[in-house]
């Protein structure tokens, strides 16, 4: 200390050409400019410190409230996802099997006309072999000895 006091000292006698002593007021001023300065630096320095850990302390926060909102942002898209693929899932099995149904529905259609057609075809059948039967027995009947 005393180093910088006679440093003091030696500044004031060059720049200004006076020379004081060491119980001068001037150096008591620079004496209580000093503490102050290190008082102001020191509380300076803890809050400086204080804003320091104030702030990672905002960045953690906002880095957990930043990962918890893209969660529920995923888990909403996931959900939407989920809910527009089981809409589009079962419009799509709406649509097959209506596809399906109409198909079944003329193959039906189809194989009823040809039943109809051989339920024809069979009653012809039938009336022409009752025709025959009915034909062959007046033939034998007719063939018959009088009698």
């Amino acid at each position: 200390m005393s180093d910088r006091v006679d440093d003091l000292i030696g500044e004031v006698a060059r720049k200004h050409g006076v020379a004081i002593g060491r119980d001068d007021p001037i150096l008591v001023l620079q004496t209580i400019n000093e503490r102050l300065l290190q008082d102001s630096s020191a509380a300076q320095q803890a809050l400086l410190d204080a804003y320091k850990e104030e702030l990672e302390a905002l960045a953690s926060r906002w880095s957990s409230h930043a990962a918890d909102r893209a969660d529920r942002i995923l888990q909403a898209a996931l959900a939407g996802s989920k809910e527009t693929m089981a809409t589009t899932l079962a419009e799509g099995a709406m649509t097959t099997a209506a596809s399906v149904r109409a198909e079944v529905d003329a193959a039906l259609a189809r194989v009823a006309v040809c039943l109809q057609e051989a339920r024809r075809i069979a009653i012809l059948n039938l009336v022409a072999a009752c025709i025959t039967l009915v034909a062959a027995g007046i033939v034998v009947w007719s063939r018959l000895p009088s009698g």
